[in-house]
């Protein structure tokens, strides 16, 4: 009883450690690239890439469990691990600037906690074949591991984010790291050999039918797992909150699944997928009409949780005898590793879209055809149902994202568009950039319509009215983030406009198929990379205007929006500058976390939301606000007469590093 407490103990803190490190260094990466919802996508084929090794690993050291020199080497790996702590990334790195963004990351996370991540991903599966022939059920274990792995990713986001600094999570992980590896090294050199009446450990390999379907099933849960978290991320920021609530689902799943049968019943999660996948199908085709962000994340992540259950479920029923859980370790974590690796991967390359979680359901659909299969006609026939119907959404959804579209391409930032409309009528012919699902750009071709400032950036919008009362003098503007180029079109021969752009797609659609950059008398030139990285490195540079308006979606990148950030944008600006930042967003209510960092740092504030004219199709609707430290140029006439009081939000607190 002692010796089995003492081994649950040890899977817990191995599998509590392995999940907390992993939003602990994806947030301390996220900045190096834009802020972009793609980097945990990529951490997560990492991680699961890692557990993979751990467990092959798991799997040689039961094989060859008689021998101490790999005993040996299996301490002497864990001390070593301990020569890479602490787990704060590698300084300096390229950045999102050189190379492909994804294969950065990854080389990043496999020097930064590559070593201490697998060896951690061996613990549980390592343990449970010790006790194999102790215990009746060792797949208990396999709970207890994932109940634990829970247990970090719940407290990250409310007892470890809110109280510490990023830098300082990753030191105090290590320090619990580094008593971890002390307390299993001395449990593997004092642990005997495997116990008199422990199954064999050369019993036959499962089939390779079975083992394949162990693969399929897990590939889908860890597939809908990262393409769901895209998605969801596509119109809020990409921070730790929304990372951990589809992955706790992911997790509550295995734990529930592996814990006992009777969470299981197959009839129930059957029925459970095909509702899910029907209300997951509704919900796309609605997208655009559903105004409550809530019903749309609730409404996902009930169907994550399902997909999850049915999934692991018919993995939890299949599961093999004790000997051969090295194996079924493997083959699940394989499937983990390929299902997210199609979308962080292999989406970005092969789809022109986000067509990934329209995909995932005609896979799921296909899987619960597969797994109903035998179980009766009426089955079969509702599984054949539900696939058409998510044939059918997958072809919708497509065809409305291809329609009237100029020019379209994606990569590890997402997809970008350019939509052409009116070509027959040249007054309202225009060209539309649209990232994501929103619109970055706007230009009409008509030769009197053709240099005229549209959409966010109009004469009356925040930025319009600040450009439009500095045209007295030539002046220096600073642009974080590109979109078309339109605020180009405010400039005057002398003035100097620097544009700050991640995404080399944006720059080569803003000089192709827009003439904001190329029409403008003023001199324009375009940085690749991060802005806020950039405006670092550069710090004899100062502006008079520093426009912050870098939309990944509906949202603005996080570390954009921090008090460290507009602090760095405070110290670009010259004497008299002022400080832009475009809030629009559909959900979130950005103004007043801008009013609270100004109140911090002493900064005067001005907030121009202009409705846009219902009449004009050139005008949008945008929140503007104007930070500085002098008050005289938010006083300004232009300024003014259309600034209003930013709405209060009591407690909202403020956004940090």
């Amino acid at each position: 009883m002692y010796a089995m407490a003492l081994t649950g103990l040890t899977v817990f803190l191995s599998a509590f450690l392995l999940f907390l490190v992993q939003p602990i260094i994806a947030k301390l990466i996220l900045p190096r690239f834009g802020g972009s919802v793609a980097v945990w996508a990529t951490c997560l084929v990492f991680f699961q890439a890692a557990l993979l090794l751990g467990y092959a690993f798991a799997h040689q050291l039961v094989q060859r469990d008689q021998r101490r020199a790999w005993r040996y080497a299996h301490v002497a790996l864990l001390l070593g691990s301990l020569l890479l702590l602490p787990i704060v990334p590698v300084t300096p790195w390229p950045g999102a600037q050189a190379g492909d963004p994804a294969w950065q990351i990854l080389g990043l996370l496999a020097l930064t906690i590559g070593l201490p991540f697998t060896l951690l991903a061996m613990t549980s599966p390592l343990l449970q074949a010790w006790r194999a022939g102790h215990s009746r059920n060792p797949y208990r274990l396999f709970a207890v591991s994932n109940g634990a792995s829970l247990a970090a990713l719940l407290a990250y986001p409310w007892l470890v984010e809110p109280w510490l600094p990023a830098t300082l999570q990753g030191k105090v992980w290590s320090a619990a790291y580094a008593v971890y590896v002390l307390a299993l090294c001395a449990i593997s050199l004092r642990r005997p050999p495997v116990a008199r009446g422990a199954a064999p450990v050369d019993s036959p390999a499962p089939g390779l039918r079975r083992m394949l379907g162990w693969f399929v099933l897990a590939a889908l849960g860890s597939y809908v797992l990262v393409a769901l978290t895209n998605h969801l991320t596509q119109n809020i920021p990409s921070f730790p909150m929304m990372w951990v609530l589809p992955l706790v689902i992911y997790l509550l799943s295995f734990t529930l699944c592996f814990d006992a049968d009777r969470w299981t019943p197959p009839r129930v999660w059957r029925a459970g997928l095909l509702l899910a996948l029907a209300a997951m199908c509704a919900l796309l085709l609605q997208e655009r009409q559903i105004r409550n962000l809530g019903w749309e994340i609730g409404g996902f992540l009930l169907g994550l949780f399902v997909v999850c259950m049915f999934c692991h479920g018919e993995l939890a029923r299949s599961r093999p005898p004790a000997a051969q859980l090295t194996y079924f370790y493997l083959a699940v974590s394989a499937g983990g590793v390929a299902g997210g690796a199609l979308v962080a991967l292999g989406a970005p390359a092969l789809l022109h879209g986000y067509f990934e979680v329209e995909i995932g359901l005609v896979l799921l659909a296909a899987a619960l055809l597969w797994r109903s299969w035998g179980q009766g006609r009426g089955w079969v026939a509702a599984a054949g149902l539900v696939l058409l119907a998510c044939a059918l959404t997958t072809v919708k959804r497509i065809d409305d994202a291809l329609a009237e579209v100029m020019a379209i391409g994606r990569n590890f930032y997402g997809v970008v568009r350019v939509r052409e409309y009116g070509r027959d009528h040249p007054q309202t012919h225009e060209r539309v950039l649209i990232h994501g699902s929103i619109m970055h750009g706007q230009q009409f071709l008509a030769p009197d319509r053709v240099r005229r400032p549209t959409s966010y950036y109009a004469a009356d919008s925040g930025v319009g009215r600040l450009l439009r009362s500095l045209a007295d003098r030539p002046i220096a503007v600073g642009a974080v983030g590109l979109g078309a180029g339109t605020i180009a079109a405010y400039g005057k021969a002398g003035d100097r406009y620097r544009f700050y752009e991640i995404d080399d797609a944006v720059v080569h659609a803003a000089h192709a198929y827009f003439s904001f950059i190329a029409d403008s008398p003023a001199t324009v030139e375009v940085a690749v990379g991060d802005g806020r990285l950039l405006l670092q490195q550069e710090a004899a540079r100062r502006f008079d205007v520093l426009v912050v308006d870098a939309f990944s979606g509906d949202s603005i990148p996080v570390h954009l929006l921090t008090r460290e950030a507009v602090e760095l944008y405070r110290q670009r600006l010259a004497p008299g500058g002022v400080i832009a930042l475009h809030v629009s967003n559909s959900h979130l209510a950005l103004a007043p976390v801008v009013a609270g960092i100004a109140a911090e740092l002493g900064l005067q504030v001005a907030f121009i939301a202009d409705p846009g004219i219902e009449s004009d199709a050139s005008t949008s609707a945008s929140d503007w606000v104007l930070l500085a430290d002098d008050r005289r140029v938010l006083d300004l006439p232009l300024i003014r007469e259309a600034a209003t009081p930013i709405p209060q939000r009591p407690g909202m607190r403020t956004w940090t590093d």
